[in-house]
C-alpha cells in the first residue's frame, strides 16, 4: 500500500508539474529577478514559470481530503496555509510585473498570526514538546518557543530557494533524516511519502537548468511542513538537524544584514550564502551539489547527537 501510495503521488505530482509549466508558459506567468540579485542567467530565469509550488498545495489537499482526520487536519492546515500566504506573494508579483509582490512587513505578520494560531491548536492538542528526555510535558513555555521555530523554518526554506534544485533536494534530504528522529505511525509514514512523492515529481523539472521554480508558494509550503511534522510529534528541537542547510541559509542572511547595519562591513559577497558562492566564481550546479552533501553530513551528525541526549 505505502508502494502504491508513493507511485501514485510521484506520477500525479509529475504529470501535474508537466501540464502545469505548459499552462504557465501558454499565459507567461513568469517572475521577474530581482535587480540587486546575484544578476546571473537573469534572462533565461525570467523565462521560467514561477509558481510551481500550486501543485503542492493541490496534492495537500488531495492528501487531507485522502485522509480526513483531526491530526491530518493539524498538519497540513500549517503547509497549506503557508503555501496560500506565498501565492499571495507570487501571484502579486506576477500581475504587477515586479520583483516585489506582498510587502514584507505584511506579509511576516500574516505569517506570524498564523503560526501563532497553529501551534496554539498544537499545544491545546497536547502534542507541544522539544524532545523526549527534554521536555515532554510541553508546558506554557513550549508555545513561544515553537512559534519562534515554526515561524523561522518557514522563512528559512524561502531563503534558501535561490538557485535550481537546492530547496526541493535538501528538503528530501530533510525527510530522510526526519525518518529516524520522528514516531513511526500509520499517518506520519503517509505524510512523508505523499511529501517525497511529491518533492520529487517536481524535482523532475527543477535540476538545473530548471523547467520551473517553486515560487515562494512552494519554500513556503515545504517550510511549513518541515515545522509541522517536526512540532506535532513533541519532537520540535528535530527541525534543527531536519533543517540543518536551511538554518545556515538563514544564520548567513541574519548576520549580513547585522554587519552591515551595524559595522557598516559585508562579512559574505552576497546573502543568502549560495550567492556568496555564485559571487565568488562557482558554478551554480556545483553549489548545489556541494550545498546537499553538507546538508545531508550536518542533518545526520546532529541528528545521531540528538538522539544520544
Amino acid at each position: 500500500m505505502r508502494f502504491i501510495t508513493a507511485l501514485a503521488f510521484f506520477v500525479l505530482s509529475s504529470i501535474l508539474q508537466y501540464l502545469w509549466i505548459k499552462f504557465q508558459r501558454r499565459v507567461h506567468i513568469t517572475q521577474i529577478q530581482k535587480w540587486y540579485g546575484v544578476n546571473i542567467d537573469n534572462e533565461i530565469k525570467e523565462k521560467t514559470p514561477s509558481m510551481g509550488g500550486v501543485i503542492f498545495l493541490m496534492l495537500g489537499f488531495a492528501a487531507l481530503i485522502m485522509d480526513f482526520s483531526l491530526d491530518s487536519f493539524i498538519f497540513w492546515s500549517l503547509p497549506i496555509l503557508s503555501g496560500l500566504i506565498g501565492f499571495i506573494d507570487d501571484w502579486l508579483k506576477f500581475r504587477t510585473h515586479t520583483s516585489e509582490g506582498f510587502s514584507s512587513l505584511a506579509k511576516l505578520r500574516v505569517q506570524l498570526m498564523l503560526c501563532a494560531l497553529w501551534v496554539v491548536g498544537v499545544f491545546i492538542r497536547g502534542n507541544l514538546g522539544l524532545w523526549p528526555g527534554i521536555w515532554d510535558a510541553g508546558g506554557w513555555l513550549a508555545i513561544p518557543v515553537a512559534f519562534l521555530i515554526v515561524a523561522g523554518t518557514i522563512n528559512a526554506v524561502n531563503i534558501t530557494d535561490g538557485l535550481d534544485g537546492l530547496a526541493g533536494g535538501s528538503f528530501l534530504i530533510s525527510l530522510g533524516v526526519m525518518l529516524i528522529l520522528i514516531p513511526s505511525n500509520a499517518l506520519n509514514e503517509r505524510i512523508m511519502i505523499q511529501l517525497f512523492a511529491m518533492v520529487a515529481g517536481f524535482m523532475l523539472f527543477n535540476i538545473r537548468p530548471a523547467k520551473t521554480f517553486m515560487g515562494d508558494t512552494g519554500s513556503h509550503f515545504l517550510g511549513g511542513a518541515l515545522a509541522a511534522l517536526c512540532v506535532m510529534n513533541g519532537r520540535t528541537l528535530a527541525v534543527i538537524p531536519a533543517g540543518f542547510i536551511f538554518i545556515i541559509e538563514m544564520l548567513s542572511s541574519a548576520i549580513q544584514i547585522f554587519t552591515i547595519r551595524k559595522l557598516n562591513r559585508k562579512i559574505f559577497l552576497m546573502a543568502p550564502l549560495h550567492h556568496h558562492y555564485q559571487k565568488a566564481g562557482f558554478d551554480e550546479t556545483a553549489v548545489t551539489l556541494r550545498f546537499w552533501i553538507a546538508h545531508a553530513v550536518g542533518a545526520v551528525l546532529l541528528a545521531l547527537l540528538l538522539m544520544d541526549i
